[in-house]
């Protein structure tokens, strides 16, 4: 399924406008065709999602383009067929361009096994280079002067996108701000569902980080890597759904990391699992 942003309205200001679908909902009935639907939020901002027949997580990928190159963002969970999704959303941003070639930049939100299990399908891809989710291969890539506590601006043929560490959920974490478009990705670290905190110091500290980063920018959408709240306030689907008929969207705003924020400050470090109205802080025993 491919779904567009046509007659999106542009807000005030100097970031571009987009449009998300009003349902994400996957997985109602399996087999699903496609195994990942594609959504244009605007013309060069795209939004995959993976159905949950494939796998419960059901993760979203996000894929920017520049003037000649892309970015994506994570390559999902098992038994999709990511690369030719990717593919086929290339070579349609392509055809518009005349044929323009597209050289592709993988890399992750973090590196649990839903979020890189795709890589093989792009290992040996054509003008692409794959990242790999660690603090060493990121530090070396986009150039930050230290982890996790420096951020960096890299340029996609033109358009800028931050990268912000964030550990705390995995050691990997990082978070990307598009200037283009104002909208924040957090992977793991802040979506409608259960936040998994490994860490919790790195945590405490990665949310503080992006609070600062924030402070002084448009934040059109907080954009994660799943959904598993429902429409309800503070109910959550249980882990291994695939069909969650009445999910929470999936933008969230700075409304929420502000939230979050201060409900970590009130835990005054040691974290608690608590249930917030879209999400839940959801410490990890190890």
């Amino acid at each position: 399924m491919w779904t567009g942003a046509a007659g999106l309205q542009l807000p005030p200001g100097n970031v571009e406008g987009g449009a998300l679908p009003v349902s994400w909902v996957t997985g109602a009935s399996c087999p699903e065709t496609p195994q990942v639907r594609i959504h244009e939020y605007n013309p060069d901002f795209f939004i995959l999602r993976q159905s949950g027949c494939t796998n419960f997580e059901k993760p979203f990928l996000y894929l920017l383009f520049g003037e000649r190159s892309a970015m994506l963002v994570d390559t999902g969970a098992q038994k999709a067929d990511v690369a030719g999704a990717v593919t086929q959303a290339i070579d349609r941003w392509s055809a518009r361009h005349d044929g323009r070639p597209v050289s592709l930049i993988v890399l992750h939100s973090h590196g649990h096994g839903d979020h890189i299990a795709g890589d093989a399908q792009f290992a040996g891809r054509a003008n692409t280079t794959l990242v790999a989710a660690s603090p060493d291969a990121l530090t070396s890539f986009f150039g930050l002067s230290s982890w996790p506590d420096a951020s960096a601006a890299y340029s996609l043929s033109g358009r800028i996108v931050d990268v912000i560490p964030i550990p705390g959920h995995e050691r990997a974490s990082i978070a990307l701000y598009d200037r283009r478009t104002g909208i924040l990705l957090t992977g793991d670290t802040l979506y409608p569902g259960r936040l998994y905190v490994r860490d919790g110091p790195a945590f405490t500290a990665s949310i503080q980080r992006l609070v600062a980063f924030t402070r002084d920018k448009p934040i059109a959408h907080i954009l994660g890597a799943h959904v598993e709240n429902a429409r309800t306030p503070f109910v959550d689907y249980p882990e291994g759904t695939t069909y969650q008929a009445d999910e929470h969207p999936l933008e969230l705003g700075r409304a929420h990391l502000l939230e979050l924020h201060d409900a970590l400050a009130e835990m005054q470090g040691t974290i608690v699992r608590r249930a917030l109205r879209d999400f839940t802080i959801w410490p990890v025993v190890r």
